[in-house]
């Protein structure tokens, strides 16, 4: 078992290169299955979602080569397979693209049901929906979603989506990519990394225009041809390590992002007393003084993301006075409400609303992270904390951050990765 242990109290200063932006890679490499030919992918992130995508690649039939390592070379021509195994599929929510790049190109695909961070309900409707618009028949059983275009081909049509579903929109874009004729989506999600599977699909060939509006036209082509394509930089990675020095203090160059897909975090950080000083791919981040109570909701792009909650209301539990923050997108996102409050945070949870009291400081703490961002948020807390802190299931960190623990050693923060026996490996020694 991996845990990381953090001595915090430790201002942090220095720079961190951001990666690529996960949830666009996931979008990106599914999408490279509807390709036939070579698709070279740039500023991919070296993490456990990315890895997962490719191994359903290779089990797709695709060849898959790793090129460095931010660099993937797959050619798509040998896919022959229409689903991949269960094993695979279940540990990744982005697995669900594939039910549309898989669908638009075949007309068939088989798609174990996703997996990923349990956030409450979140039900894939939206994508069968558009699905069925598209002229596919789609029955979910034994566990699997079975999806088959009627007429062998999808066919051009009208979405509109009853929520903005940032998982569906992508999906659907995928399928409609090659579908006969043209497909309008109607609220359509808007965040960044819809945009960038988007036009790594243009790039590649198709015709697809609004991404990055509520409205998105897809005119469907005959085929996709190969090319190469650099993922966006990782918007939420980005804030994650804003949020660490809105914690635990000092100033922090965050290199290689694009300051505009920033600016719904770094407006409300600002709020909160933190600093920033902008450059074309950087910013300078600081804080000095002691943060401000601040109230957010989280809500679709350009809204403040909800992949950003966990870490600002850690940040928030050392700012004076009491900040209420709301979740606006999923049911189940203040679990690690009870592993800050090991660290004597005073935070309330009525359903989607947190009050967060401001105290004086954190105090270390053996915790364990239930989910990708909760685990970023209880970093930022260590970080922060008087004392040592302990952190178990980290792999849950790992599906989403590359080299985290590197990077923030970079920045001075005390922190390292230990490799302790868990109890089945110590009842065996024994």
């Amino acid at each position: 078992m991996i845990k990381y242990v953090i001595r915090g109290g430790r201002p942090l200063s220095g720079e961190v290169s951001v990666s690529g932006a996960k949830n666009a890679a996931l979008g990106v490499i599914a999408a490279s299955s509807l390709v036939e030919g070579v698709t070279r992918i740039e500023n991919i992130p070296k993490i456990l979602d990315v890895t997962l995508m490719l191994e359903i690649l290779r089990e797709l039939g695709a060849k898959v080569r790793l090129v460095n390592g931010s660099t993937v070379e797959i050619d798509s021509t040998s896919i022959v397979n229409t689903s991949a195994s269960y094993e695979a599929m279940r540990k990744i929510r982005g697995s669900y693209y594939f039910i549309g790049a898989l669908l638009g190109r075949f007309g068939h695909a088989v798609v174990a049901m996703p997996g990923g961070c349990d956030l409450g309900v979140r039900p894939i409707d939206q994508h069968i929906k558009g699905f069925e618009a598209l002229g596919a028949e789609v029955k979910v059983k034994s566990g699997f979603i079975h999806a088959t275009a009627r007429e062998g081909r999808l066919k051009g049509a009208h979405v509109y989506f009853d929520v903005i579903t940032v998982g569906a929109t992508i999906n659907v874009m995928i399928a409609a990519t090659m579908a006969d004729g043209l497909t309008v989506i109607e609220n359509a999600a808007k965040e960044p990394h819809v945009v960038d599977t988007a036009n790594f699909l243009n790039s590649m060939g198709a015709n697809i225009t609004g991404a990055g509006t509520d409205v998105i036209k897809i005119r469907g082509v005959e085929s996709l041809h190969g090319g190469t394509y650099s993922i966006i930089p990782d918007q939420i990675e980005a804030g994650t390590y804003i949020a660490a020095v809105a914690a635990a203090g000092g100033s922090v160059l965050v290199k290689n992002v694009i300051p505009k897909h920033l600016e719904c975090i770094t407006a409300k950080f600002s709020e909160i007393g933190m600093s920033f000083e902008e450059y074309d791919d950087a910013l300078l981040v600081s804080r000095t003084g002691k943060l401000m109570k601040t109230n957010v909701k989280t809500l679709p792009y350009p809204g403040f993301p909800t992949d950003m909650q966990p870490q600002i209301t850690a940040a928030l539990c050392l700012a004076e006075g009491t900040s209420v923050v709301t979740e606006g997108i999923y049911d189940n996102r203040f679990k690690y409400v009870d592993e800050l409050k090991r660290m004597g945070a005073k935070i309330q949870v009525d359903g989607k609303v947190a009050v967060v009291e401001g105290i004086e400081s954190f105090s270390g703490a053996p915790l364990c992270a239930c989910d990708l961002r909760a685990g970023a948020a209880l970093v930022i807390a260590g970080l922060a904390a008087k004392g040592t802190t302990e952190i178990r299931g980290v792999h849950h960190i790992e599906r989403g951050y590359e080299k985290m623990v590197e990077k923030v050693r970079g920045l001075g923060g005390d922190i390292v990765c230990v490799d302790v026996p868990d109890a089945d490996e110590l009842s065996e020694v024994g």
